[in-house]
């Protein structure tokens, strides 16, 4: 008697958070960090500050291990958070030897608002046209015109190091892509939340 043909295996692998549309996983709320019966921030909410936020601290690590934490402005295009420092600073220097960083943003009240927190790597913007799009929305959020060259930001009107201050100089600025691989937002208000979500390999996300 003929043996009866094998049957076919299926197998099916679940992301580990499920994803909504738009790019973004679906949001996981930290219970042990919540309110009891509070719900997850919508990712619409944290990504309105995402885009809005006009300071962001951006946390980057020295060659010893020691932390270095400075503000400075941003901007959201293309799914990921930028922002530009000079070739010469501390961060541009640390971000060198280890591109990972953290960038936060939100409030300093504790009876409302919403904090944010975004992990992920630094990559440098070489290419000019992408360069010359970024510097639209620098201009449109900000008022801050730069210059594109070389791969870079030209910035008249941030003082460069060694110069009087009564002179202006031209400083040449990198301007780095940081993709989001965790985002917490932390909401305060009637209930206190802690929601994350995650993204496959820093995934772009809604712009």
């Amino acid at each position: 008697m003929a043996a009866e043909p094998a049957q076919p295996t299926t197998r099916t692998t679940e992301p580990t958070e499920p994803t909504e549309p738009g790019g973004a996983p679906a949001e996981v709320l930290m219970t042990d960090f919540s309110s009891p019966g509070a719900a997850p921030t919508p990712w619409a909410d944290t990504l309105a500050l995402l885009q809005g936020g006009e300071i962001f601290w951006l946390s980057t690590v020295r060659p010893d291990g020691r932390p270095h934490v400075t503000p400075l402005i941003t901007v959201w295009a293309d799914g990921a958070l930028h922002f530009c420092t000079g070739r010469t600073e501390r961060k541009a220097r640390n971000l060198a030897a280890n591109p990972g960083c953290v960038l936060t943003t939100g409030t300093n009240r504790m009876s409302e608002g919403l904090d944010v927190v975004l992990e992920g790597a630094a990559e440098r913007i070489t290419e000019d046209h992408t360069l010359r799009r970024l510097a639209d929305r620098w201009a449109c959020k900000y008022d801050w015109h730069f210059e594109v060259r070389d791969g870079a930001f030209w910035d008249s009107e941030a003082p460069a190091d060694g110069t009087d201050p009564g002179e202006q100089a031209t400083v040449e600025a990198f301007v780095f892509r940081v993709r989001p691989t965790t985002v917490y937002a932390y909401g305060r208000g009637e209930d206190y939340t802690a929601t994350r979500w995650r993204f496959e390999d820093g995934a772009s996300v809604e712009a």
